[in-house]
């Protein structure tokens, strides 16, 4: 079954990276979660580096800090990739409290 489950959504998070890509100016916003912590990164792909991140088991804190870390760098604007999952529980708190810290998506 989880075998199962994780096919499907590396070809869900294949899709979605297909269209979308992050720049210097645009960063794409990723979203990993484990069975203990939900991580969020922001990734300028054309550079392949890793502008910021933050990890923990609160997804509005998560949301919270990566949004004042890309402001810190000077992003207000990201796209956002949500790996594969629903948008919907920690993803969708996650990308909500990023909105509120002042992130544009």
């Amino acid at each position: 079954m989880a075998l199962i489950k994780a096919t499907a959504r590396d070809r869900k998070r294949k899709k979605i990276r297909a269209k979308i890509s992050g720049t210097a100016l645009r960063p794409r916003l990723s979203v990993f979660k484990s069975n203990t912590a939900i991580y969020a990164q922001l990734i300028d792909d054309v550079a392949g580096k890793t502008l910021a991140s933050a990890k923990g088991k609160d997804p509005k804190t998560v949301g919270a800090e990566v949004a004042k870390a890309a402001q810190a760098k000077k992003v207000s604007a990201v796209v956002f990739d949500r790996g594969g999952y629903i948008y919907t529980g920690k993803v969708r708190a996650l990308a909500e409290a990023a909105r509120e810290a002042g992130l544009k998506f």
